[in-house]
């Protein structure tokens, strides 16, 4: 976003990357989400992006001219990718015989002031035929959340999506150190993942933490 802008400047900008130079080249291209340890799952944010060539702040990154219609970044979003993962004709768009996975929202994504894109939010989330989230009208239709996995997760004691980490409060909660046995230790910075090896130095192992940039490390995906 802004920082990139910062350091590459605003030419960079228009072109990283040419959406729609590419779908008029007739790449294939699917839209969705990625880098998360620095972004964010949601793909609201994402089909903001496409359609306003703007950051969450509001700092235009795009000419309009690299802009998509937001019918164009949807199709991006199911068709487009459903190319990628091997899945043309088997989900994606909303017809007979494909997989029936569709969602109700708060907002009407075509229609809304494009600002409020960003805003949207599912009241209902169906997946296979089957409902996965309700809320709203709709609560009484979810179903029961499904247990954290692994149990030694510090998002057990996470506020929520988004919220940042209480370390004192995940390293009561007893994250164990012994089951945190995933193999793909960060050779820079070690594994920082249980929240009561956080605790014994906070500060300086939240700084450690912090000051690493670059290529990215091995475990932040696992």
């Amino acid at each position: 976003g802004e920082y990139f802008l910062d350091r590459y400047g605003s030419k960079a900008a228009e072109r990283t990357p040419p959406v729609r130079r590419m779908l008029d080249l007739g790449i294939p291209v699917g839209a969705g989400t990625d880098a998360t340890r620095v972004a964010s799952y949601n793909p609201w944010l994402s089909l903001y992006w496409l359609v306003a060539g703007k950051t969450v702040g509001g700092t235009a990154l795009f000419s309009e001219a690299n802009c998509l219609s937001r019918e164009e970044a949807l199709i991006l979003y199911t068709q487009g990718s459903s190319w990628f993962s091997g899945e043309s004709g088997k989900k994606g768009a909303m017809v007979i015989g494909q997989l029936a996975d569709v969602t109700a929202l708060t907002e009407d994504y075509m229609s809304v002031a494009e600002e409020k894109i960003k805003g949207i939010e599912s009241v209902l989330t169906i997946v296979g035929g089957k409902i996965v989230y309700a809320v709203q009208e709709f609560q009484k239709l979810d179903p029961a959340p499904l247990p954290v996995l692994p149990d030694w997760s510090p998002i057990k004691v996470y506020g929520g999506y988004g919220a940042p980490l209480d370390i004192r409060k995940a390293a009561r909660a007893g994250v164990p150190m012994p089951q945190h046995q995933h193999k793909a230790e960060c050779h820079h910075h070690g594994c920082y993942h249980a929240a009561h090896q956080l605790l014994a130095g906070i500060e300086g192992a939240r700084n450690r933490y912090a000051e690493f940039w670059g290529l990215g490390c091995d475990c932040f995906a696992f």
